[in-house]
């Protein structure tokens, strides 16, 4: 089959690679008919080359019809539409039990003290074939695999693998609805889908991105946008009575581009040996911090911080001196994906399209120009929001 490979910093290719196979009773096989590029598979692309390997299969937002099940998965059978969580999680742990997944004890990847295991995501979270392929290997789909219905499009369900209950969680954990005014630092997928989520609860919905495209999309649904800076902060305070919104969220994690030396650290711990840069990050990474220190700064007294971006570093200063003195409450986390699906079902089927999840998705292509679109999604080029790959389309010759 075809997949997209990591082979080095900035560096996928697609190759020819074995086609997966069945290994234990609770797996499923998929044709996958559409997989998205996400904003964590940048940190792959960027940051986390000490924890790949060349060859790796990479992606995490994939859905596809099932080819084959184990004999221990008995609520779908082949031929039926399916969304893969990226969450590889057992369903009957303690754990799973508590309504949270990604930390499934079954699967907890104990060699690097991590969580539930992802699919298509290094070292650090098993290192389990992605999604980003002609066919895939579902671990544990007895409890993760979604059936979906057969008549709309791929992309109402898509973002159901991941992007969407990271949103709908993020929103969740900022205190949306009882919070009133809601602002989203990062307007890329996650964010875009959180602003709308907030505004569908309810809340007065801030967005804040240097993007102008991006700031355009989320306009369009309703998100009063503003500039990175601070005059955008300023005016956010203006209009919330000067104390700043109830609730931030921080869609952007260690994306941002606010530390020059964090951003230096990380690219010479990329250059290092492996053996050598997986404990400098492990134990003494330090992140880019800008998005997460300007939420601090806006949200009001009282107010709640919830993180949806991803943030990599051991040794990251906290001002906890400024969290204390202003009251406030963090949460954050690893997305509980099947916690959140069943309410989000019924919205992304919703014939009025209420999160608007038909309007996200900036790029398709074939999964053979996987590369085209991580460097325009990474770039931020040609009003890039969202890449979809279609391992089903054929590729396009490029132009003499």
């Amino acid at each position: 089959m075809r997949a997209v490979t990591w082979q080095g910093r900035e560096q996928v290719s697609v190759e020819t690679v074995p086609d997966p196979i069945l290994d234990r009773p609770t797996d499923a096989l998929i044709r996958v008919t559409s997989t998205a590029i996400c904003g964590s598979d940048l940190h792959l692309y960027e940051v986390l080359g000490p924890f790949m390997t060349a060859g790796d299969i990479i992606g995490h937002e994939p859905m596809g019809i099932v080819e084959e099940v184990g004999s221990e998965v008995d609520h779908v059978r082949p031929g039926d539409r399916v969304v893969v969580p990226f969450t590889i999680s057992c369903g009957s742990c303690a754990m799973c039990g508590q309504g949270l997944p990604s930390q499934c004890e079954t699967t907890q990847v104990t060699e690097h003290g991590t969580g539930a295991a992802l699919l298509g995501y290094s070292k650090l979270y098993g290192q389990v074939p992605g999604g980003q392929a002609e066919y895939l290997r579902v671990p544990h789909a007895d409890y993760g695999l979604m059936k979906v219905g057969t008549e709309l499009p791929d992309e109402n369900y898509l973002f159901l693998s991941d992007i969407l209950p990271t949103a709908w969680q993020a929103v969740h954990y900022a205190g949306v609805p009882g919070h009133r005014t809601l602002t989203v630092i990062g307007l890329g997928p996650v964010g875009q889908l959180c602003a709308r989520i907030g505004r569908h609860l309810g809340a007065r919905v801030f967005g804040i991105d240097p993007v102008p495209e991006r700031r355009a999309m989320a306009e369009r649904h309703g998100i009063e946008v503003l500039d990175l800076g601070e005059d955008g902060v300023g005016e956010i305070r203006e209009r919330t009575q000067g104390r700043g919104p109830d609730a931030v969220i921080d869609a952007v994690g260690m994306e941002a581009r606010g530390s020059v030396m964090a951003g230096v650290a990380q690219r010479i711990a990329g250059t290092l040996p492996d053996a050598v840069a997986r404990p400098v990050m492990e134990r003494a990474g330090v992140d880019r911090l800008a998005a997460l220190h300007t939420a601090i700064d806006l949200v009001r007294r009282g107010g709640t911080v919830s993180l949806s971006g991803v943030y990599g570093g051991a040794a990251s200063p906290m001002p906890l001196l400024r969290m204390f003195d202003k009251q406030l409450q963090l949460r954050m986390g690893q997305c509980n994906v099947r916690a959140w699906t069943d309410t989000l079902l019924p919205l992304v089927e919703d014939p009025e399209d209420p999160l608007g999840v038909a309007d996200l998705v900036t790029h398709r292509l074939p999964l053979d120009e996987a590369a085209v679109g991580y460097d325009l999604f990474q770039r931020k080029h040609d009003g890039c929001v969202k890449v979809v790959l279609d391992p089903t389309a054929p590729s396009v010759p490029a132009m003499a």
